[in-house]
């Protein structure tokens, strides 16, 4: 067992609007990890690798993945580990996807059987060339795992789908348990950090999850160089919308060139938007300084 304290995911910037290596906020002292790859751990690992799936705690360079594989909780992440978005803020590669593996969702099925899930989590890279940016194999990829096993519960984390309707409507009809869609930042950075994205896109496909019926949650990553007050607009939005659940984390650099950390924020800081958040009408709130996306999610499922 060893202490990482996670500098690894933050390197010096090579790129001219970085900081320059004395002027990066050093990691908090509560910023280290336990490494600890103990049975379940290596259980998992050696799954993924024999049926050939991805997950987003590897591919994002999760600080969490060593606590959640030893409990035996990962992200799938389908459609490939290559996506045709470049968010300045995400270490998942960039570039041309290979084609649709449409063996996938079958794969992810046994895994979840293989590893006796309770709850299954599973997102994607962006697929813009496809035409239904990849809902229809995250529908099967539903179908599939509920077939092999029937009383695991289903998360999924999508895409905006660039705001394709029946795109989102085919998700939907498969009735995930919870779906997630992560507005990541704040409206006045959305452009400059998620480019290829919009902000009132994202805040529209929750609406129209809710109007299907879902059970729905998002995401807000902090130190990017948004204020509190910006991160709580964020959150009013999202209860506008009658999002359900929220996860507040704390941004940290994964490479040279990517957006360097603006700030950390206080542990009392991350308890204070909790409160907030709890306040505003959130059902659950997810808020500190390693939390991300997945985390805890199976203790988020609705009940019943």
């Amino acid at each position: 067992m060893t202490f990482v304290p996670l500098d690894h995911l933050r390197s010096p910037s090579v790129i001219s609007h970085q900081l320059s290596a004395d002027d990066r906020p050093r990691l908090p002292a509560w910023f280290k990890i336990t490494a600890k790859t103990g049975p379940d751990y290596l259980d998992l690992k050696q799954t993924m690798e024999r049926l050939q799936l991805h997950t987003i705690c590897e591919e994002a360079r999760c600080p969490n993945r060593w606590e959640c594989w030893n409990a035996r909780t990962a992200t799938f992440l389908i459609l490939g580990d290559i996506c045709t978005r470049r968010c300045h803020y995400c270490s998942v590669e960039t570039g041309r996807p290979h084609s649709v593996d449409h063996d996938e969702p079958g794969r992810v099925a046994e895994a979840i059987r293989a590893l006796g899930l309770r709850h299954a989590v599973i997102t994607s890279v962006n697929r813009d060339e496809l035409p239904d940016g990849g809902a229809s194999i995250f529908a099967e990829t539903i179908r599939q795992a509920r077939r092999l096993n029937p009383t695991c519960t289903i998360e999924v984390l999508i895409p905006d789908f660039e705001g394709d309707e029946a795109a989102l409507a085919t998700v939907c009809a498969e009735k995930p348990e919870i779906l997630n869609h992560n507005i990541e930042t704040v409206k006045r950075l959305f452009p400059s950090i998620r480019p290829q994205g919009k902000y009132q896109r994202s805040i529209d496909l929750l609406a129209r999850a809710k109007q299907h019926g879902m059970k729905t949650k998002s995401g807000l990553i902090l130190g990017m160089g948004e204020t509190l007050d910006e991160a709580r607009e964020v959150m009013r939005d999202l209860r506008a919308v009658d999002c359900d659940i929220i996860t507040i984390g704390q941004y940290l650099q994964p490479t040279r060139d990517h957006l360097p950390v603006a700030r950390f924020y206080d542990l009392s800081e991350f308890a204070l938007l909790k409160e907030d958040g709890l306040a505003m009408g959130f059902s659950h709130v997810e808020s500190g300084p390693l939390v991300r996306s997945s985390y805890h999610a199976e203790q988020q499922v609705p009940s019943g």
